[in-house]
């Protein structure tokens, strides 16, 4: 019995590894222009690398109830993934609220991280209008912009985020 186990489990390991031939990932080869411009998706703090686009909470609240509500929660208070508003705490309570509001610096992370990591079914699925409205939805329910208020390339940048200067710049040399 032992043996037919063993001489089964070889057999599965070296199919395995015939079909990993067959599906490798190419590490030998260099990666193609189009390959790295579809990942070169990078937003600063000042906005450079938005796309275009534009969104406001309203439509935001519609695509968060579609796409994040089942593990950010109503309104964004939590569920099986974090709070992302309705903190209780501040940062300096024990245990601290790090939602949206009270800890990240800048709008235009929001849409970065949303945009590469969200849904967590399907990262990058959403699109760029989808994304400015559900940054809208979630600036908004944290008491930073109004309902009405449209995100863009142009405004997301000038959100002004009640943490902004609670992170210390190390200056590299």
């Amino acid at each position: 019995m032992f043996m037919r186990s063993l001489m089964a489990c070889v057999c599965l390991c070296l199919w395995h590894a015939a079909q990993a031939e067959k599906i490798s990932p190419h590490l030998d080869e260099p990666a193609s222009k189009d390959l790295i411009e579809s990942w070169n998706m990078d937003v600063f703090p000042d906005g450079e690398g938005l796309p275009e686009g534009s969104g406001d909470a309203e439509k935001g609240k519609q695509v968060y109830e579609a796409y994040c509500l089942s593990c950010h929660g109503v309104e964004g208070t939590g569920g099986s993934a974090d709070e992302l508003a309705g903190a209780r705490h501040s940062l300096i309570d024990n245990p601290p609220d790090k939602t949206i509001g009270t800890y990240w610096p800048y709008a235009t992370t929001i849409f970065d991280f949303t945009r590469r990591a969200m849904p967590l079914n399907a990262p990058g699925s959403l699109s760029h209008d989808q994304l400015y409205a559900v940054t809208a939805y979630l600036l908004y329910l944290n008491g930073i912009i109004k309902e009405t208020d449209v995100l863009n390339a142009e405004t997301l940048p000038e959100v002004k985020m009640p943490n902004r200067e609670g992170f210390v710049q190390i200056d590299a040399e």
